[in-house]
């Protein structure tokens, strides 16, 4: 079912194949689902007044390694490489290419990038570095690519995507009053476009069994909600958004302070944006032009 929706998409050419699992071009038409929906996310979410930033889908390597991550998900990171050789260890590079019999990678050097797990992930610094935060809270509005190695032929498991998120700092009732704001929004929202979705407590995918305790915690505490719509299988609907209480735990580990001295708590509200315009081809169909007039006119006026 999975492999079948995703050849559809390849010859209706909304996803283009490049011969990996995981890793697609996008057509035109995807591309107009996705640029009308985040226009639907600023008409939600533009009166707030969050400040935009816009990341590159690479990021500091030292400020990543402080995050954490590798604890957690080292199933899931990316790192980028490079050569760094001299001429003999060129010739040699380009003799195990030709000659096939060799990994011509095992000569590249980690470089000081590696690839964002997630949108948020730069800004903890950057906001860290301008000093205390207003007592009244901070809000970003961020967008960019992000890398999971978790190659699948289900096109709603991408190993690049993009992510659409709001990241709220501030007190632990303003940040959680922020995500409970967005959790009715987002439920709105798919019900304007038509998806059928439903909201459930969620964790995410920790690493080993250490991570199996961190996951029950996480679901315990109510810390992350997913809401969850039908793309490749009605029994497990895909998580299209999802809504995260961090509680202190960022602000401590990169020194997020309030103006009264506190740490700062943090939430945060995510789109999975090839997710919904999967979930919208898959509801309404791949001819754009033959959607519901109301979900035309949300997305497109």
């Amino acid at each position: 079912m999975q492999t079948s929706f995703l050849d559809r998409l390849f010859d209706a050419g909304l996803l283009i194949d490049t011969g990996v699992d995981g890793l697609y071009g996008r057509g035109g038409r995807f591309e107009d689902v996705i640029v009308a929906f985040e226009r639907l996310i600023d008409r939600v979410g533009g009166a707030d007044g969050a400040e935009a930033m816009r990341f590159p889908p690479g990021m500091n390597r030292a400020f990543f390694e402080k995050s954490g991550y590798m604890k957690s998900f080292p199933q899931l990171a990316g790192t980028v490489h490079s050569f760094c050789g001299n001429e003999l260890n060129h010739m040699s590079l380009l003799k195990c290419m030709e000659v096939g019999e060799e990994d011509w990678t095992k000569g590249q050097k980690a470089t000081d990038i590696v690839l964002t797990p997630a949108a948020c992930y730069p800004l903890y610094p950057t906001v860290a570095r301008r000093g205390r935060i207003p007592m009244d809270g901070a809000l970003f509005d961020l967008q960019s690519y992000c890398f999971r190695h978790e190659p699948s032929q289900d096109p709603a498991r991408q190993q690049l995507f993009r992510m659409r998120e709001y990241v709220c700092m501030g007190t632990e009732q303003h940040v959680t009053d922020f995500r409970q704001r967005w959790m009715d929004r987002g439920v709105k929202m798919m019900q304007d476009v038509g998806l059928d979705v439903t909201i459930d407590v969620a964790n995410d995918p920790f690493f080993g069994r250490a991570g199996k305790m961190l996951a029950n915690n996480q679901r315990d505490q109510n810390l992350k909600f997913e809401l969850l719509i039908p793309i490749t299988s009605v029994a497990r609907p895909t998580a299209c958004m999802s809504f995260n209480y961090h509680q202190d735990a960022f602000g401590a580990k990169w020194g997020l302070h309030l103006e009264d001295g506190r740490v700062a708590h943090t939430a945060c509200v995510g789109f999975g944006l090839e997710r919904i315009a999967l979930a919208l081809f898959h509801t309404h169909g791949l001819d754009v032009a033959a959607w519901p007039a109301d979900v035309r006119n949300t997305l497109w006026g």
